[in-house]
């Protein structure tokens, strides 16, 4: 959520720095409501003055004995007035904070302006693809004739876009979540186990609430949402409080299953693990002073990465343009592992730093060294999105008869085993 003060000082700004994600706003509406709401504060503050003044002329006439009974119709009055101004100003601020809520984050200067995901730069890459003596094939095709995951068994269950792992499946997906974990937590990351449901305080903090609630798995019963991401519980964690100076950066680290509609998306990805309802995760998220953010996004963003190269699974790195940043984010970092099965490079982590958009939202508040009151900035990425590593394994290490070699460093998670065949 963006400051309103600034929202209203800076109107011009606000509003470039919205078209440039192709997304318009009626910010003349925000204008008039805090003009309407401003001309409430003054005349609620001029009556409740005016009241206090009536009130001590009560005290006075009460002790010279004079009658009381007008001034006291008069007090009834003005308290009837202030408490329908009351109502107005509640309604007024109420309407101000839904239309706020709605407002995308200020896009980071260094972002560079374009349409959609075709005007993404590139800004690194690593590794080497491999060159194959056949033609390789899609990870649905080898997870199928492995008989590592179910697909049919899973929409069975369920309905579409879930899946079944079985046997070394399940084991080669426990070992990415394992290996992910303990990979972070050597750099310094503290390990989160959060609840899978929260309620939509908490999805309102990170900004899933209201803009994106067809996203959103709910138990009506129970009003609350199944996450979509770590990133929702873990970041909310300090909502509502106010966090010691020498307790930041704050590094978290957490594995959870996450759980998407997918809303839009129908027709896109519907083979294999690309695009489930319900997928892991090992998120990456930090609270940090605001001089500090965009160092540690670049932080978090390699330790995302690094998964990738002890992987050995080539990849790059691209900056998200303003037209395909997300809503909440002020500058992002996409990297996109390479899928030779599919000839192509795909998402596998997003890595954000959304400064203090978050923190308002969530009012996560932190001490300076000054002693004052201040937002942090937040960010988070995937470290990594474990299904996505999965079938990039399958892809990458695949053989001409259909088996797949175990990357070195989840041998130790696997129990020696080097292939699945």
């Amino acid at each position: 959520m963006l400051d309103l003060k600034f929202v209203v000082n800076n109107i011009d700004y606000v509003k470039q720095k919205t078209l440039q994600r192709n997304y318009e706003f009626d910010f003349e509406k925000i204008v008039a409501l805090d003009l309407k709401r401003r001309g409430l504060i003054q005349k609620v503050e001029e009556l409740k003055k005016y009241r206090n003044e009536v009130s001590k002329q009560v005290g006075i006439f009460k002790k010279e004995g004079k009658d009381i009974s007008e001034i006291s119709s008069k007090m009834r009055s003005i308290s009837d007035e202030i408490d329908k101004l009351d109502k107005e100003l509640f309604e007024v601020q109420q309407q101000l904070n839904d239309i706020m809520l709605m407002i995308p984050n200020i896009i980071d200067d260094s972002v560079p302006i374009g349409n959609d995901e075709n005007d993404n730069p590139e800004v690194k890459k690593w590794g080497e693809t491999r060159v194959f003596t056949f033609t390789p094939k899609p990870h649905w095709e080898i997870a199928e004739k492995l008989d590592i995951v179910d697909f049919e068994r899973g929409a069975k269950l369920s309905k579409s876009r879930f899946s079944i792992y079985k046997g070394m499946g399940s084991r080669l997906e426990r070992a990415l979540i394992n290996f992910m974990l303990d990979t972070h937590i050597a750099k310094g990351y503290t390990e989160i186990i959060p609840p899978l449901l929260v309620n939509a305080k908490t999805m309102t903090g990170t900004g899933q609430l209201p803009k994106f609630e067809e996203e959103l798995f709910k138990c009506e019963r129970d009003e609350l949402y199944l996450i979509p991401t770590a990133e929702v519980p873990v970041t909310n964690i300090y909502a509502d409080e106010i966090i010691d100076y020498d307790k930041l950066p704050l590094n978290f680290v957490s594995y959870t299953p996450c759980f998407r509609r997918e809303a839009g998306s129908y027709g896109k990805d519907v083979r294999g693990l690309i695009r489930q309802h319900q997928f892991n995760k090992v998120e990456l998220v930090k609270i940090v002073e605001p001089e500090r953010s965009m160092e540690e996004l670049e932080i978090l963003t390699d330790n995302a990465a690094e998964i990738l190269r002890l992987l050995g699974l080539p990849y790059r790195i691209i900056k998200l343009c303003s037209g395909d940043l997300g809503f909440s984010s002020s500058i992002t970092y996409d990297i996109e592992v390479w899928l030779p099965g599919q000839n192509c490079y795909r998402e596998i982590s997003s890595c954000s730093n959304f400064k203090d958009f978050q923190s308002r939202r969530a009012k996560i508040r932190y001490r300076d060294k000054n002693k004052n009151v201040v937002f942090p900035h937040t960010l988070n990425g995937s470290g990594l999105a474990v299904g996505r590593t999965f079938l990039a394994i399958l892809e990458n290490y695949q053989q001409e008869d259909g088996s797949v070699v175990v990357p070195d460093v989840l041998k130790p998670y696997m129990g020696g085993i080097d292939i699945i065949k």
